[in-house]
């Protein structure tokens, strides 16, 4: 706790020095915006909950520098963990936990086998503002322990006629080689008519190889995938018509697909002397790693049913995950019944597909309009399998998933709306079946016997929100996240006989505890903010590789996460100029000892929590001209692996990167010019320095300095 009052001392000294924020435009204007994503209209002020949105003028700008909408959340949220830069999201976290990936409500996650590619699934062309919802709550159903990222996809044409958008871009790095040169293509175009309206879009993105600081090539994961060296295309549709002035149904659908090229191989690095990985012109074998995500949801939205916002929404997800085959992971593979030890190689595919549905009914109770209630179910069916697809045998035996979930929230409103007290229950129902199966030879080919164990859980969520005076705001809350453990790395890697899992106690659910408090100061030029948070669970679900090269598994262990979220931005007298800084303090431990005493007694790796960080960025508008320099500092870090021992080697050094984008309007479209890490840092990787600081062979450099142009033209 002294650390905490210390940080926090030195960050309030440092408000009142220097003024530094974020400026963007969603913040501004965050009181007034409708967060889909936390079920309600009320808005955001109205709820106990740290929110923030990226509006798409922001998202774009982001997108320019770091290619994704990972890179844009992760730039811009302090307490997310800086990203791989990989198509492999697995140890990034928000607030030192999983993040629920959504779009438009739909979960990406495959609970039953995460294969942490859910960052990836729909192009971010095709993206209207990210909703971001801090902690764990049970707001969309299973997942969210760390908070929610729910993708709003662009909206229809406002008008009647025609509508579009059309975007050029081309990358590359500093040294302008041949094989480091991306480029991207996309088109939007939308239709209305009367209560009729179509929007369909197409966009096609060629990346090209990184570089690090050292002008040499980033290394190649090929198991896990990569951004770099590949090709995506993605599709967008969305079709509505108006049933009434306040009612309509809408059809979204997508796919989005992205595929390493497959051009180079791994060439081990020297973690001793501080030489990274680095890629070599070559053929890997088997089939190089993609990613395939096709999506259909049909939703049924009334504004004024019976008084009350009704919403009903029926979807459909499938994805196809295939990871690459190297030499690491091989022995995991090998069965000397099918080849000779050594000899036969083999890769997976994570198959999964989930449908369910959605339905709430909001509405201010008649008689006691200062009491808002919302009423709803969900239901979401999932079946996942992973397989070897070059033996055709099953890693991951197939499991299906069901949960059904009624769930109930109110807000009650008092003293002219300067207090609110707000709180919920859903009531979480999950079976999961597996049919018996038998683990690899190399887990010791046991016999394992399926069985449909059930869970049920009832949640709660509540809080108290104070504005006393028009953007001044504090706020008190308590709620439950619940999730399952990753059941596929858990049904694969059983290592003993007789296990049955209707009783196996591996794969019972996680319920994290979030409590938080927080403070909001919206008055005139300044945006302020500080948010306190600590969260546990009793059987926690950590990613814990066992040995160099090995795949990671899953250990349950109870999880005490703690933080401090500061984030403090101004107008200054300069007209259009905006300043800001934010600020992330971390601290996660767990019970690592099997000793029967249930104590946190050492630190959570980098798999599991993001190191502390400071962003500092400076933000201008005036006219046509848009312009942004943004540094992130990412502070260092020692783990206490054991109990009062820090090892040398899992340890983070630290590093920052500052990018920079300029965008100015003409009237044939928008042109940005974006640098990513523009002083060229070199820097090795924050997952490589504090999870695999000894493998020579995924000891990544971090991406150095390459450049965007873009084109962006609407009408």
């Amino acid at each position: 706790m002294r650390h905490f009052i210390r940080s926090a001392s030195v960050m309030a000294l440092f408000s009142s020095t220097s003024v530094l924020a974020q400026g963007t435009s969603a913040e501004e204007t965050r009181d007034s915006i409708v967060v889909t994503a936390a079920r309600t209209i009320l808005p955001a002020n109205a709820l106990p909950l740290t929110i923030e949105v990226i509006d798409q003028e922001t998202l774009n700008q982001q997108v320019a520098i770091g290619g994704s909408v990972v890179d844009a959340i992760s730039t811009l949220t302090p307490s997310f963990s800086p990203t791989r830069q990989k198509l492999s999201g697995a140890g990034e976290t928000l607030r030192g936990r999983s993040p629920l990936y959504a779009i438009n409500g739909i979960p990406q996650t495959a609970p039953l086998r995460d294969g942490a590619r859910d960052g990836f699934t729909v192009d971010p062309f095709f993206i209207d503002r990210v909703e971001l919802i801090y902690g764990s709550n049970a707001l969309q159903g299973i997942g969210g322990t760390g908070g929610i990222v729910n993708q709003v996809t662009v909206a229809p044409p406002k008008k009647d006629g025609i509508a579009g958008r059309m975007l050029a871009q081309g990358n590359t790095d500093t040294g302008f080689r041949g094989d480091g040169i991306g480029g991207k293509v996309a088109g939007l175009i939308g239709w209305r008519n009367g209560r009729w309206d179509a929007t369909v879009g197409a966009a096609y993105e060629k990346r090209g190889a990184f570089y690090d600081g050292h002008g040499n090539r980033v290394g190649t994961d090929l198991t896990q995938g990569e951004t770099q060296d590949s090709r995506s295309w993605s599709l967008f549709g969305r079709f509505g018509y108006a049933l009434s002035d306040s009612a309509r149904v809408d059809l979204t659908i997508s796919r989005f697909e992205l595929k390493g090229e497959g051009d180079y191989i791994a060439a081990n690095g020297d973690y001793k002397v501080d030489r990274p990985t680095t890629s070599v012109r070559g053929a890997p074998p088997g089939d190089p790693a993609k990613s395939r995500t096709e999506s259909a949801a049909l939703t049924l939205t009334d504004s004024n049913l019976w008084g009350g916002n009704f919403i009903a929404q029926l979807f459909l997800n499938r994805s196809r995950d295939t990871y690459g085959g190297e030499i690491a992971p091989i022995a995991t593979f090998q069965d000397a019944s099918l080849a000779p030890i050594g000899t036969l190689f083999d890769q997976s595919q994570n198959r999964s597909r989930k449908y369910g549905g959605k339905i709430s009914y909001e509405r201010a109770v008649p008689g006691f309009e200062a009491l808002t209630a919302t009423l709803g179910f969900d239901a979401l069916y999932d079946l996942t399998e992973q397989r070897l697809i070059a033996t055709n045998r099953s890693w991951v035996p197939p499991t299906d998933y069901r949960s059904l979930a009624p769930f109930a929230q109110v807000n009650l409103a008092l003293f002219d709306e300067k207090l609110r007290l707000a709180g919920g229950v859903r009531h979480e129902d999950v079976q999961i079946a597996i049919d018996d199966y038998r683990t690899l030879a190399s887990y010791g080919g046991f016999a394992v016997s399926g069985g449909t164990p059930g869970f049920s859980d009832t949640l709660f969520n509540g809080g108290a929100i104070l504005e006393p005076w028009d953007g001044i705001r504090a706020y008190a809350s308590y709620a439950e996240g619940y999730t399952v453990p990753d059941v596929g790395r858990i049904a694969r890697a059983v290592g003993r006989a007789g296990v049955d899992m209707d009783d196996y106690v591996n794969i019972r659910p996680i319920v994290s505890n979030n409590r938080e408090v927080g403070v909001e100061l919206k008055r005139g030029p300044l945006n302020a903010s500080a948010a306190y948070f600590w969260s546990t669970s009793k059987e926690g679900a950590l990613l814990v590789q066992t040995a160099i090269g090995a795949p990671f598994e899953i250990q349950r262990q109870r999880v005490e996460i703690q933080g401090l979220e500061l984030n403090l931005s101004t107008r200054m007298p300069l007209p259009g100029l905006t300043l800001s800084t934010g600020y992330a303090h971390l601290i996660g431990r767990t019970d690592g000892s099997d000793n029967g005493v249930d104590v946190v007694d050492r630190d959570l790796d980098g798999a599991n929590i993001s190191p502390d960080r400071l962003n500092i960025a400076a933000n201008y508008v005036n006219g046509p001209l848009t312009a942004r320099v943004q540094t992130q500092f990412f502070l260092s870090r020692q783990f206490e692996r054991e109990p009062g021992i820090y090892n040398p080697l899992y340890r983070f050094d630290g590093y920052n990167v500052t990018d920079i984008s300029m965008r100015y309007q003409t009237s044939f479209g928008a042109v940005t010019l974006a640098a990513q890490n523009i002083f060229d840092r070199f820097y090795i990787d924050y997952y490589s320095q504090t999870v695999r600081p000894n493998d020579n062979a995924h000891y990544f450099a971090g991406r150095g300095r390459n450049f965007t142009l873009s084109w962006d033209y609407r009408f």
